[in-house]
């Protein structure tokens, strides 16, 4: 145990009072030589938020001292939340008590109010660990002698003031670049300097550009990076060839959306003699070009992910790698992962094999012509692809039953309608629709899950370092509103003590094609909680798995990318009590890194659907549409249209009577008339006003 993990014990236990440097040093016996490295390790662990230095000089642990370590949220109407680093409730925080403290940065907060039960509690900022936002993108206005920024993010409340020397020729309508030079105090806005001018509001691309930078996204490749990546042979060296199972022979595809170009996974299948299936997953070896800590690794690990906006992606890697080497395109040898697993009759894997792999996949299909091949039986298809009708129609036998057995044990199988949002080529948005989900998403989803659910098993008795996927059991007090709204339903969910996913499965499966499925739904996602990396295998509530894990995607996934490193080496006898320690620290820190660029790239991807959906309907004020009530609150109600795109309806335009929000039921109610709206009713309403600035849509019953 180091010397940090010793101090925390040491300040955790229950009969610990916090200690002042001195005594710290006479407790853990340091000598002479070293307090200079012991005072460093407590001012490193302070800076960290891990222990807290009191006004006193005096060290304890923030849990034991009423203190949070968390990231603040901010809120455009000016209060803010800190979401905590451990397990325990958000905390409110009121604008009074910032204390100079903006939104994303990591922050201490010092409990005030709390409710019984530690449900709800209300705190005040009392020391910033980490700024969150050195740059500020917004919107330019001059005012003479100087200008301001008005902030894109709404969650950052306060505007930041330019000086006259820091505008940098910018101009009122310009969408700029802000670099912050005086953090914020209580009363006294932010200073900021223009560091640069993206161009005119409005002008073609500046929207989603805006978002890029807002969400500090890479725009490109480091020369560094390109220059590495420009630099790898495209040819496969001969000893690959002796070395690897060679499967180049067999029948392999590419099941992929018609767009995408990173196609980094390949399915093959067969009978064996006693009846079970045979599947074969076969993902870009990614790992062989991009080897732990070079200079695309470096990069790949600070993105943590590709992002997938609209018009364009923004690649983990760069696209030499993922749009050629790596990706899986038909009819060239490509360097492979393989699982390789032996399926029976009931969709249990009765025996597997990881393996490296030389693969030449025969086609490159999409879901839309395999689909057509499974469902339309389209002529011309089944004509062209005649060779490997066989193989189609045992994918799609062998896909319904993972998916029976995966319903059977409890998997929540969550059937939302994506959106599809198409522009034209000014960047604007011509049509949203929902996106179809079909039987060839279907096979390929099963398949992924199965491969996914048997690396990390293998993997978790092999005792290994490894990046779990895993999902936390629902918010209690989330799952308790759930069950009373489902119950007002004339729905039950049935749980004693702990709750199983196969009782919110059930009644997914009973509003199946009711008009409440989505709504129903919608909730019962609210009610969880996000699935992350982890270094420990806790299972997967939503899947019913014990163990899971992300091995299918290396080009756009750094923890695939890391597991494959980890099992290559695995599988060679490469790993020894030595490496095993360096992983864990490695595994530990990408977890970390992973799931947080994660959210970014959620954050990024949702908001420019968002800002397209609002510009769209911005088009068609005065329109009428049908739609259903989403969501209820104590301000109004969501309705979603047909086309996935939501509105509000404000209880102030709702004029035939005055309406009370009933929380228990999540309805509002007429006081006089006792008309009702709950979620799930069909409405009628009128497209009244769209806000591009927030991409809020406003919506009037008719």
């Amino acid at each position: 145990m180091n010397i940090k993990e010793r101090i925390l014990d040491f300040m955790r236990e229950q009969a610990y009072k916090p200690m002042n440097l001195q005594e710290l040093e006479r407790v853990f016996d340091i000598s002479k030589a070293d307090r200079a490295e012991f005072g460093k390790t407590l001012k490193y662990m302070e800076k960290d938020g891990e222990i807290v230095k009191t006004r006193t000089e005096h060290y304890g642990v923030p849990e034991r001292m009423g203190l949070v370590v968390g990231k603040l949220q901010g809120h455009q109407k000016g209060f803010a939340f800190v979401l905590p680093e451990t397990d325990r409730p958000d905390v409110f925080v009121p604008s009074s008590n910032l204390n100079g403290a903006m939104h994303s940065d990591r922050v201490i907060v010092k409990i005030t109010k709390e409710v019984p039960g530690g449900k709800k509690c209300e705190g005040e900022i009392i020391r910033i660990l980490e700024r969150g936002n050195k740059q500020i993108i917004g919107l330019f206005e001059d005012c003479g002698n100087y200008g301001f920024v008005v902030p894109d993010e709404t969650r950052i409340s306060q505007d930041i003031f330019i000086p006259k020397d820091g505008r940098a020729g910018a101009e009122t309508g310009d969408v700029v670049v802000v670099d912050i030079t005086v953090w914020p105090e209580k009363r006294r806005n932010p200073e900021g300097r223009i560091a640069e001018i993206l161009g005119k509001k409005g002008e073609k691309g500046i929207d989603i550009l805006t978002i890029i930078k807002k969400h500090g996204l890479p725009e490109e490749f480091p020369f560094k990076v390109e220059s590495y990546a420009d630099g790898i042979d495209e040819e496969i060296p001969a000893e690959e060839y002796e070395r690897r199972l060679d499967l180049r022979e067999k029948k392999i595809v590419t099941i992929d959306g018609e767009d995408a170009k990173d196609l980094d996974d390949a399915v093959s299948i067969e009978v064996l003699p006693n009846g079970n299936f045979y599947l074969g997953v076969h993902i870009a070896d990614v790992s062989n070009y991009v080897k732990e800590k070079n200079a695309l690794d470096k990069e790949a690990l600070k993105r943590g992910t590709s992002v997938y906006l609209i018009d364009r992606v923004i690649p983990m890697l760069p696209k030499k790698l993922s749009n050629g080497i790596c990706s899986l395109n038909p009819r060239v040898d490509r360097l492979t992962l393989s699982c390789l697993m032996e399926i029976d009759r009931k969709g249990k894997v009765v025996d597997h094999t990881i393996t490296e792999s030389i693969i030449r996949t025969s086609e490159r299909m999409t879901y839309t012509n395999v689909t057509k091949i499974l469902v339309d039986k389209e002529p011309e298809l089944l004509k062209r692809y005649d060779y490997l009708l066989e193989e189609f129609n045992t994918m799609e036998e062998l896909c319904r039953i993972l998916y029976e057995k995966r319903l059977a044990r409890g998997a929540i199988d969550f059937d939302f309608e994506e959106s599809k949002i198409f522009l034209d080529d000014l960047g604007r948005p011509i049509e949203v629709k929902p996106y179809e989900r079909s039987i060839s998403h279907r096979v390929i989803e099963e398949f992924m899950l199965v491969c996914n659910e048997t690396i990390a098993e293998h993997m978790f008795w092999a005792h290994m370092p490894f990046v779990y996927r895993t999902h936390e059991e629902p918010d209690e007090e989330k799952l308790m509103v759930f069950n009373e709204f489902v119950h007002n339903l004339g729905y039950v969910v049935k749980w004693s003590q702990e709750v199983h996913p196969k009782a919110l499965q059930e009644v997914i499966e009973k509003v199946k094609g009711q008009k409440e499925e989505n709504v129903v739904s919608t909730l019962l996602l609210r009610s969880m909680k996000q699935a992350r990396y982890t270094p420990e295998n806790t299972g997967h509530f939503g899947l019913a798995a014990r163990y899971y894990c992300h091995f299918t995607s290396p080009i756009r996934r750094y923890p695939d990318l890391m597991i494959h490193r980890i099992i290559k080496e695995f599988i060679h006898g490469k790993i020894d009590e030595k490496r095993i320690k360096k992983l864990t620290a490695e595994v530990e820190y990408a977890s970390k890194q992973s799931s947080e660029m994660e959210r970014v790239a959620q954050e990024a991807e949702r908001e420019v659907d968002d800002l397209k959906k609002a510009e769209y309907m911005s088009e068609r004020i005065g329109q009428e549409y049908e739609g259903i009530i989403s969501s209820v609150t104590n301000f109004g109600m969501f309705v979603e249209l047909d086309n996935t795109i939501e509105g509000l309806v404000h209880i102030s335009t709702i004029t035939d009577d005055y309406y009370m929000y009933d929380e228990k039921h999540l309805t509002l109610v007429g006081e006089r008339t006792k008309k009702t709206y709950r979620l799930g009713d069909e409405v009628s309403i009128k497209v009244t006003k769209v806000d591009m600035f927030s991409h809020e849509i406003s919506f009037e019953l008719i």
